[in-house]
């Protein structure tokens, strides 16, 4: 099987190359494309067979071109590599699709078949990995880039030779010639396109372009590939399995640290885009759920739960009269519509009846879809949610109405710059900088022991003040809307004290997310350099050793999220210090908080690369330094980075 699809990515990376060739000799001419061919086969003489006259050669070739030359070059051989990419990437999906034979999949290291059975192979129950997966949750995180210049259109041109290159094994299976050629034509376009559109972006992304091109990967990918995955799991299993095992997270528009143009404003834009993202989608697919789902109730009954929800819909349309899927498809469509106007400002652009009223929460979207499929099975037709109902619900209690989880980051200088101020304003500390640590954490104890806030309704602060403040209103204001999954963390870069976690709780106390019983927002220390690492565990240890911190975290949910940063600690102390460091961390960690009854530590490791490259921990290391341990998280950055690997 392994040859097979070695032999895919060959013939693939050889038909891309010899089209981006023909492209090159037709765009640039014969002698360019001469020049770059030369290049190319002294390149591999050189490194592949270690040919020393190639390389002098080489060497040679490359200094006398011309700068317009040399961007020519540059850019043949970066498509080139890009479309090998694409080649691999097509060989993947094939590889996925033979997963679909239970033999084949567990022979292929990485697959959810081959990892159940080495799990049965080692004796772990089935019952005991269910049990681990309703406590585990899995959430892709996208992280803020604002140096990404490669362009989302050569995004989507290099999308649709991917899809044509799919196209084309199944064409070739089913030996199509004619329709081979005009695909190969098509891929020439696509090709085409690429070279004459410029590579990278002349102007710097704002924080709305990186918000979109973010999202622009939902609908091609995490939308439907999520709960797909869900649904292949639980085929293995043979048992379903938590909604909350996979959770998208982002960090764009809410991530503040070094970057003053994330604001109150682009996290409001932030929450609301995603909302409307995923809301349409939803919208998208009852309306093709209201187009399949035919069946009458002259020739199959309904239950009363659906004939309820069919009756409250009041569809006008006597052509549906007897067509209970229907009718009740147009009543969560009304009032899907109503949501996404209520949520993000914007309107549906169907309307068999008016929008209704909204959906007070993501919950009862499902339990409303739910009906149809209790409906549907009742009813002998359980083979008809297979494709698109039963995919929605498990999108739809993987998504909510938020789509993905905002966490809040800030560096612990601004949060007590901000701290400062408000205090100086109080008249409660003239130099908040100025204090000791105990008399910090003594201060911000009272603060937070008195229920009136700090701020004054006509004080003038800062303005760094008030845009921090502004971000928490804001914050509770989408909790208020969207409920508490929309946002959970606060980050705080560069925790080195206690009272910089103090400092973040009196913040949050200021706009009502802090109460005397409840903490809205989980405050998350971010320990990155060497010495942050060190003191990772004392610093914790003090702070639940505080007068009602343990109670109010037992009380507010009983987890405490905590990050260890590779990329930091790496250029600090180096590879191997760094990773000794992580592991120190982590079990110091873990065996503080087996100490806290009722509290869970998630620790979340961060790394700037793909974990088990470049020196850093890989899965099986990280998620090793916490042996017999029950509870596990895992969360992916953008870049396949582990964020957050166990629980203590």
């Amino acid at each position: 099987m392994h040859s097979a699809f070695s032999t895919s990515i060959r013939e693939d990376i050889r038909l891309l190359g010899r089209l981006l060739g023909e492209t090159l000799k037709e765009q640039e001419g014969e002698q360019v494309f001469a020049t770059i061919e030369g290049i190319r086969r002294l390149s591999v003489s050189y490194r592949k067979h270690g040919d020393a006259q190639a390389g002098r050669q080489l060497d040679r070739a490359l200094k006398k071109l011309s700068p317009d030359q040399t961007v020519v070059v540059i850019r043949a051989f970066s498509y080139f590599s890009h479309l090998a990419n694409l080649a691999e990437d097509q060989a993947r999906r094939l590889q996925a699709e033979a997963l679909d034979d239970p033999l084949q999949a567990r022979e292929i290291s990485g697959t959810i078949a081959h990892t159940l059975e080495r799990l049965r192979q080692q004796g772990i129950k089935k019952s005991a990995l269910v049990r681990l997966l309703s406590q585990a949750m899995v959430s892709p995180v996208l992280t803020a880039h604002p140096t990404e210049v490669q362009r989302k259109s050569v995004i989507d041109a290099e999308r649709r030779i991917g899809d044509l290159l799919a196209e084309r094994h199944l064409l070739t299976h089913l030996s199509k010639r004619a329709a081979l050629a005009v695909n190969e034509k098509a891929l020439r376009a696509s090709i085409t396109l690429l070279w004459q559109t410029r590579m990278l972006r002349t102007t710097k992304l704002s924080v709305r372009d990186e918000i979109e091109n973010a999202l622009s990967f939902y609908n091609t990918t995490f939308l439907r590939e999520l709960p797909r995955l869900l649904a292949s799991l639980e085929a293995h299993l043979g048992e379903s399995v938590s909604a909350g095992l996979l959770r998208m997270g982002n960090w764009i528009g809410g991530d503040r640290d070094g970057n003053p143009n994330v604001t109150a404003e682009t996290l409001r834009y932030t929450i609301a885009r995603h909302a409307e993202v995923v809301l349409r989608f939803y919208l998208t697919e009852v309306h093709l759920l209201g187009a399949e789902l035919s069946v009458s109730r002259q020739l199959r009954g309904g239950t009363p739960a659906l004939e309820d929800l069919a009756a409250r819909a009041q569809d006008p349309n006597g052509h549906r009269a007897d067509e209970p899927y229907r009718q009740a498809l147009v009543g969560i469509y009304a009032r899907l519509a109503a949501t996404l106007q209520a949520l993000t400002g914007t309107e549906a652009l169907r309307h068999a009846v008016a929008p209704s009223a909204p959906y007070a929460s993501a919950e009862s979207f499902v339990e409303d879809l739910t009906i149809l499929d209790a409906a549907l099975n009742r009813n002998k037709g359980g083979l008809l949610s297979e494709s698109r109902l039963k995919p929605l619900i498990r999108a739809a209690r993987s998504f909510g109405f938020h789509m993905a989880t905002h966490d809040l980051r800030q560096s612990s200088d601004v949060h007590a710059e901000v701290v400062a101020d408000l205090l100086e304003k109080a008249g409660l500390c003239d130099n908040y900088h100025g204090l000791d640590e105990s008399a910090r954490q003594a201060l911000l104890l009272r603060c937070l022991a008195d229920p009136r806030p700090l701020r004054l309704p006509r004080a003038r602060y800062n303005p760094r003040t008030e845009a921090e403040l502004l971000i928490f209103e804001r914050a509770y204001e989408a909790r208020a809307s969207f409920g508490p999954e929309v946002i959970r963390h606060c980050i705080i870069s560069h925790t080195e004290t206690v009272s910089d976690l103090l400092e973040v709780l009196v913040l949050q106390k200021e706009v009502g997310l802090l109460t005397e019983t409840h903490l809205g927002l989980i405050v998350v220390p971010l320990f990155e350099t060497i010495t942050d690492l060190e003191q990772a565990e004392p610093i914790m240890r003090g702070f639940y050793a505080l007068p009602g911190i343990e109670d109010l975290v037992r009380r507010s949910g009983g987890v405490q999220d905590i990050m260890l940063g590779y990329s930091d600690s790496n250029k600090d102390g180096g590879v191997f210090t760094s990773n000794w460091s992580l592991y120190k961390a982590s079990e110091a960690l873990a065996a503080l908080f087996k100490e806290k009854k009722g509290i869970r530590l998630r620790l979340f490791h961060g790394r700037g690369g793909t974990v088990g490259r470049g020196g850093g921990p890989s899965y099986e290391a990280i998620l090793a330094q916490a042996p017999g341990t029950v509870n596990g998280q895992i969360r992916l950055t953008e870049q396949g980075e582990i964020i957050a690997s166990k629980y203590g």
